[in-house]
């Protein structure tokens, strides 16, 4: 089994900051889980650490997670370690509103020579053709072409609630 890439040395004040962090129990529970992981990971222990799967297995958390979280300790530090990430926050839009003005326009508008309607990879290829972005995705035509549909709705209907 290879040596592990991300090791976990806390100091003192850092060990006291994680305990103090899961007695007080105030913190989201993400975070507290976190905070176990690294303090079971820590080398600085009288064992020496417990390995993935020892915490894996008393803390009930995946194995790639104990993972991320030693890495985000040792690249990031102890608070990056502790918070909580959304899986797509580093996703950015490919499409502002300008841009989905636009599509919204190029879909009422006529199709091309040879198709009855727009398909939505038909639209996707020609947001990209006309410049508005450099590539987009047929799903995200249709993400924008729904959130537009449900706005216009409400707009016209009421709100249904």
């Amino acid at each position: 089994m290879p040596a592990k890439k991300y090791i976990v040395s806390l100091s003192e004040n850092e060990r006291f900051s994680l305990q103090e962090l899961i007695q007080k129990r105030k913190a989201a529970l993400l975070k507290i889980d976190n905070a176990r992981i690294l303090l079971k990971a820590d080398i600085n222990q009288d064992d020496g650490g417990w390995n993935d799967l020892r915490i894996s297995q008393g803390l009930d958390i995946s194995t790639r997670r104990i993972e991320i979280v030693r890495q985000k300790f040792v690249e990031e530090g102890l608070e990056q370690a502790l918070a909580h990430h959304h899986k797509h926050s580093s996703k950015l839009r490919k499409i502002d509103g300008e841009a989905e003005a636009h599509l919204i326009a190029i879909a009422c508008g006529q199709p091309p020579t040879g198709s009855s309607r727009w398909s939505l990879r038909l639209l996707a290829e020609q947001m990209v053709v006309l410049g508005y972005v450099e590539s987009i995705s047929h799903e995200s035509v249709r993400q924008v072409l729904k959130k537009r549909n449900k706005t216009l709705s409400t707009r016209i209907l009421g709100n249904s609630s």
